[in-house]
């Protein structure tokens, strides 16, 4: 790999964090250009600005992020963009769901400097990496192993078109938010449900709440739309 080339996102939004992280990655990778983000949109923006990058290192909670979205949205809209989650939250639950929806990796943020920069290597170079007391091979939880399946199935604005229901907002609502006519929105919502195996809105936002559960995120159903026509 040629060093000078390689490209890296950091997306957090807390500007110390990425600066430890700016380190982490230089000392790693000599030469690496760093790109700091604090949105998943100026992640967005630079990806499709710029072009791919060798690596993202993405924190699960941040703006424009909610659970596991934020990953499910790099993965789906940027599949060859190796995704390396950085976050506080060290569920071995969370390691593993991180894993399954396609991250290259998962470093908590108490890792050490050397052990971060062997992580970022050794993710650079095609291999996934987890904190060594997490099995990775060891069989999951099937029916949960279902549902990532069925989450990590969504496009990227199928992706966001159920995080703003998960927010309880209506059809139009999220038209407006995503610059679409409100029939988009409605062909959306009913993709989402004939890929997570749901007949409502409710229940499509009840599974996606599941999943988010295990981030730490905010998984209250509470001032969901009511059920009707999509």
């Amino acid at each position: 790999m040629d060093q000078q080339k390689t490209r890296i996102l950091i997306a957090d939004d807390h500007p110390l964090v990425r600066g430890a992280l700016k380190q982490a990655v230089a000392t790693a990778v000599p030469g690496a250009e760093l790109v700091e983000c604090g949105s998943l949109g100026e992640v967005t923006k630079s990806l499709d600005a710029e072009g791919d990058a060798d690596l993202i290192l993405l924190d699960l909670a941040m703006p424009g992020v909610r659970g596991f979205s934020g990953l499910l949205v790099l993965r789906a809209q940027y599949p060859g963009t190796p995704v390396v989650v950085v976050s506080g939250n060290e569920e071995r639950g969370v390691i593993r769901m991180c894993i399954d929806f396609g991250a290259s990796g998962f470093i908590p943020k108490s890792t050490d400097m050397e052990t971060m920069q062997t992580a970022i290597r050794a993710i650079l170079a095609g291999d996934v990496w987890a904190p060594a007391d997490v099995d990775l091979a060891s069989p999951g939880d099937r029916d949960m192993a279902d549902s990532v399946r069925r989450l990590a199935s969504l496009t990227p604005q199928q992706v966001r078109v159920l995080m703003m229901l998960s927010e309880g907002l209506l059809n139009k609502q999220i038209a407006y938010e995503l610059s679409v006519s409100e029939a988009t929105v409605k062909a959306h919502v009913s993709a989402i449900l004939q890929k997570l195996g749901v007949e409502s809105r409710t229940q499509a936002v009840i599974a996606a709440a599941r999943i988010e559960a295990f981030s730490g995120a905010v998984n209250t159903v509470n001032g969901l739309a009511a059920d009707g026509p999509h």
